[in-house]
């Protein structure tokens, strides 16, 4: 608990950034989580899966401007080979965005019953307007949550990411495994994840895997479920 408490207070001594820088440092974190190499090209195809309200441009000019900006700020570097990093200030500044996010997450489903293949977007519209009061007063309130519906830990909740948590795409035929954490950001997907019950705690057993075929066979409360060995990338799973 003393840990979240200093993660917002560093922050937000300062002005609250815009919307759009936060939805930048998010989106950024987000995709460092998933070991993705952000870049000006990343950053616009993610753009194109958030919600159509957070109103960001997706062309690689109005990115490159945006990042550029962040850069003057000192809340990214870009690295020689063009690589987007966070700085100490802006990371602590994504976390902090980060951490709302996900509390907002777990109230909605926790608490208000939000189907949760919505609670992803529904957060996207709390995360810009929780302030530090309430967002104390959720976490009270849900008794210091440490991950979101979706598996993922909540920044400054002292979760620990499991240490044999593995990606699908490198799991053994006919070894079953929990799931850790499924993706979140495309909404059609997490629709068919909810549809079929292939959320977080639930036990899978894995029918074939085949990197030349670029594909994960898996069977899932008793339905036979097939992904793409891109999405199966973006699935933790532990034994």
């Amino acid at each position: 608990m003393a840990n979240s408490r200093a993660i917002t207070s560093a922050v937000f001594n300062t002005s609250r950034l815009s919307m759009a820088m936060e939805n930048y440092l998010l989106s950024i974190l987000r995709l460092e989580e998933q070991q993705i190499k952000v870049s000006v090209a990343q950053l616009s195809e993610h753009f194109k899966i958030l919600p159509l309200g957070e109103g960001l441009g997706t062309s690689l000019p109005s990115v490159s401007a945006m990042i550029r900006r962040m850069s003057r700020e000192k809340l990214v570097g870009i690295s020689t080979d063009k690589e987007i990093v966070l700085t100490k200030n802006g990371r602590q500044y994504a976390e902090v965005i980060l951490r709302r996010h996900r509390l907002a997450e777990r109230l909605l489903v926790d608490v208000l019953n939000i189907d949760l293949e919505f609670a992803h977007i529904e957060a996207h519209r709390l995360e810009h307007t929780m302030s530090p009061y309430l967002e104390q007063k959720v976490v009270d309130l849900l008794d210091n949550p440490q991950t979101c519906p979706f598996g993922h830990p909540i920044p400054g909740s002292g979760y620990t990411i499991p240490a044999n948590a593995i990606t699908l795409d490198k799991c053994r035929p006919s070894n079953k495994y929990i799931l850790d954490r499924v993706p979140e950001d495309n909404q059609d997907l997490l629709a068919y994840f909810v549809e079929k019950g292939f959320v977080p705690e639930t036990s899978i057993k894995i029918i074939d895997s085949s990197l030349p075929r670029g594909i994960v066979t898996l069977e899932c409360n008793q339905d036979e479920l097939v992904f793409s060995t891109i999405v199966a990338k973006l699935i933790w799973v532990r034994p």
